[in-house]
């Protein structure tokens, strides 16, 4: 009878350790209730690319689809280092049928004429069109810059082009576009062509109820200081005209930057933001009438960025980089509103990154129990690729 006991009682400390941890790479266990830690999957990487800010769309039962962009990795050419711009930086996409096993040769979904472009971001509307967001870098050289009489912003010997995208009809085989959204009156710089920037930012569109789009942008509002503050643009056509709405967050020393937009079951609209001269702190500003107005407060920790999906049962999967030591990807399990913020405990998915460049998740159910998180990783400072991290959640 002993025996049995002992038995069940083992039983059921496994089963307690099984539910209530996550299995890192190296071995750490994270108490969290409701999660579990499947794997880790590696979903693109060739040493030749840097490949990095992916983003992730259900794009049917048995069709996953990760848009990253994807450059020349210039250390391959005995160059010193990396750069997040590249004239050679396009928009590519893989496809999986099950969330795990993914197509080894990307699709080009967008190269833009004048330049690299940066970060595609989709959403999968209801009527099944595809949108994806982006922004590039022009190159200018010397005597074009002299030419330049109005502010702009310049990087890695790239003047900044501003944001568009590109939509698809038929399931991402094709993309129509470039669509590019208004200029944001509190925008100071022009585009290297002397023309007011487009709006633009990473991070995940939403959208609502009733069909309305909705995308948290951002603006570079004052100089010498180079400080960015978020706005909301919305469109009612499929994205292809968009109308300003109001201010999302904006300070006199705080940089708010790439957000990620929600919609909760009440109707709140609310933006998950990336900040600079604020100690790394992740930020939330909510909207109860429609978008018209914001209140932005810190969340008390940091990520860098965020993304929000909602699970089955209205909770939301806040998923985002952790860029300090020691470096990897988190998580936490916001209510319905997503109000909780400051009390949800943070589940730790890995922390065996080798530096600061890595992160930038998004997420996608697989079915109803299970979630896949994707980013980019570097291990040793090696090859940036995409990776994924399937977990159960209950």
């Amino acid at each position: 009878m002993k025996s049995k006991f002992f038995i069940l009682a083992l039983t059921l400390c496994i089963f307690f350790v099984q539910s209530f941890s996550l299995i890192t790479e190296n071995g750490n266990q994270i108490k969290h209730p409701n999660v579990r830690k499947v794997k880790d999957i590696i979903i693109y990487k060739d040493v030749q690319y840097y490949s990095a800010f992916p983003s992730i769309i259900k794009n049917g039962e048995k069709d996953f689809m990760v848009a990253f962009r994807r450059a020349p990795d210039r250390r391959v050419f005995g160059e010193k280092g990396y750069s997040h711009i590249d004239m050679n930086s396009y928009l590519v996409m893989v496809r999986s049928s099950d969330g795990e096993v993914w197509t080894e040769d990307p699709d080009l979904i967008y190269a833009h004429p004048f330049g690299g472009s940066q970060d595609p971001c989709m959403l999968k509307l209801e009527d099944g069109t595809i949108l994806c967001t982006s922004y590039g870098w022009q190159y200018v050289n010397s005597t074009g810059l002299a030419n330049l009489k109005q502010p702009y912003f310049k990087a890695g010997g790239a003047v900044f082009l501003g944001g568009y995208l590109v939509r698809s009809l038929d399931n991402g085989k094709t993309w129509q576009g470039p669509v590019y959204p208004p200029h944001v009156d509190a925008e100071i710089n022009f585009s290297a062509s002397g023309k007011p920037l487009p709006a633009y930012n990473r991070g995940a569109l939403y959208e609502g109820k009733e069909g309305r789009i909705f995308w948290v942008v951002a603006v570079n509002d004052s100089v010498p200081v180079r400080k960015t503050s978020n706005h909301l643009l919305i469109s009612d056509d499929k994205g292809l005209t968009w109308q300003y709405s109001g201010v999302v967050a904006s300070d006199d020393k705080v940089a708010f930057n790439e957000a990620s937009v929600y919609e909760t079951p009440k109707g709140d609209l609310v933006a998950f933001i990336r900040t600079a001269n604020y100690e790394d702190q992740a930020c939330i500003s909510r909207s109860t009438d429609g978008g018209k107005t914001f209140k932005w407060e810190s969340m008390g920790f940091k990520g860098h960025p965020c993304h929000a999906l909602r699970l089955p049962d209205n909770r939301v999967l806040l998923t985002y980089g952790y860029r300090h030591e020691p470096y990897g990807i988190r998580a936490r399990i916001l209510n319905a509103e997503c109000t909780d913020f400051a009390t949800a405990p943070e589940i730790i998915i890995r922390d065996d990154g080798e530096n600061s460049d890595i992160g930038y998740t998004w997420s996608v159910l697989l079915d109803n129990s299970r979630v896949l998180v994707v980013y980019y990783f570097n291990k040793e400072d090696g090859t940036r690729h995409i990776v994924g991290t399937l977990m159960e959640i209950v």
